[in-house]
């Protein structure tokens, strides 16, 4: 595995990370999780681009073009859809992994989601502190995905 990722690695092997802008402090977790294990796996650190957005509605698009640049192998989603009690949140969410499913088919550039939407989520210490080594999980599982979808043969080289 490691030879596969050593050719992953060079000129156009680089991954984007997009993370929307809410929550931001608790989607960190993710982000660290997610580029130490993508280092424990190999991939060097400096070939990982975090792009921010402001929510995750502004996502799909970001990776679409992130994709369409054709200097990312992959584009990683990383958002916390929340109820704010003014909308369907679930609309949301359905809306950006729809489009995160869009853009992986129509540029064949892989897009793996650490997009979550809970049931219920409250801005308390309890709640934050779940989420947060939630988020970690998540963005640790999200890694071990992505070095696993790049070492296959037919994904397609950036």
């Amino acid at each position: 595995m490691n030879q596969s990722l050593t050719e992953n690695t060079q000129p156009g092997g680089r991954i984007a990370f997009v993370r929307a802008g809410w929550h931001a402090d608790l989607l960190e977790h993710a982000w660290r999780a997610f580029a130490a294990t993508m280092a424990d796996g190999g991939w060097p650190s400096g070939s990982i681009d975090l792009v921010r957005v402001p929510g995750a509605f502004e996502i799909p698009l970001r990776a679409r073009l992130l994709a369409d640049s054709g200097r990312y192998r992959a584009v990683v989603a990383n958002a916390l859809v929340v109820d704010g009690g003014i909308y369907r949140h679930e609309f949301v969410a359905n809306a950006v992994l729809n489009g995160l499913m869009t853009v992986q088919l129509e540029t064949r550039v892989p897009v793996l989601s650490v997009v979550l939407t809970p049931h219920h989520f409250h801005e308390h210490a309890e709640h934050r502190g779940f989420f947060a080594e939630h988020m970690a999980v998540k963005g640790a599982e999200a890694a071990r995905a992505c070095l696993e979808v790049l070492a296959e043969p037919e994904v397609r080289a950036a």
